[in-house]
């Protein structure tokens, strides 16, 4: 199966393919100086790059792209780009959790361990998730406080290997809750677009209107409208 994979869940544009498993092309082009991410400016062209690379669209069997959770302008531009394409090309496409593919990279150097992935959501908060070596979903995608998370981490028999922006922000309460966090230099802490195709190949495909982004909480937007209305909680 030859399979594109696309994910713009954090400041990182990601895409890549991969045939039989096998990388063919992959890029993770980085957020601009300002800290900006570049997924509208470059997200298409990067796509097109990765097919050309594999043959051409005739040779593509499926799209896989991250939901999330995650930025919310993000996961809206790299859904939509894969929506539009996978309906324009006649390609089947599957949703795949970004934790869980960054989780696939994490599992690599886990030694056995669980592998947490751990987003920055803002806000003094988290995007998490547990996943066990094999890749069965142990904590389903949660946002929560540094505290929160690491009251859940206490309960557990084991000592997992966390990575991702969002543990090394909050590597400090993690460590002290047992996790392990990897250095700061190693790139398991970003989402690599191999493991977006390998999560994807083993997806569940659906249709593209089917194809949502994960949020896990209301938008920014969506909480000031209601602050500036008044209403209870906003």
């Amino acid at each position: 199966m030859i399979v594109v994979g696309v994910d713009t869940a954090t400041a990182d544009a990601v895409a890549g393919v991969t045939a039989q498993g096998e990388v063919i092309r992959e890029v993770r082009v980085d957020p601009d100086s300002d800290g900006r991410p570049r997924h509208s400016r470059v997200l298409l062209a990067e796509i097109e790059r990765c097919v050309d690379a594999a043959g051409g669209w005739e040779r593509i069997d499926r799209i896989a792209v991250g939901i999330g959770p995650g930025s919310f302008t993000g996961l809206r531009i790299g859904i939509a780009t894969a929506r539009a394409l996978a309906q324009a090309r006649g390609i089947p496409i599957a949703p795949v959790g970004s934790l869980a593919a960054l989780a696939r990279g994490i599992s690599e150097e886990a030694s056995g361990r669980p592998a947490l992935p751990v987003f920055d959501a803002r806000r003094s908060e988290a995007f998490a998730a547990l996943y066990a070596d094999d890749g069965a979903e142990l904590w389903p995608p949660l946002v929560a406080s540094p505290p929160e998370l690491a009251d859940r981490l206490r309960s557990l028999d084991s000592t997992p290997l966390a990575a991702g922006d969002g543990a090394l922000r909050f590597a400090t309460e993690l460590e002290a809750a047992g996790a392990t966090i990897a250095p700061p230099s190693d790139p398991i802490h970003r989402v690599a677009a191999r493991h977006v195709c390998e999560v994807g190949e083993a997806a569940v495909e659906a249709a593209t209107d089917q194809i949502k982004p994960l949020y896990l909480r209301p938008p920014d937007a969506k909480r000031w409208l209601e602050r500036d209305r008044g209403v209870p909680g906003g």
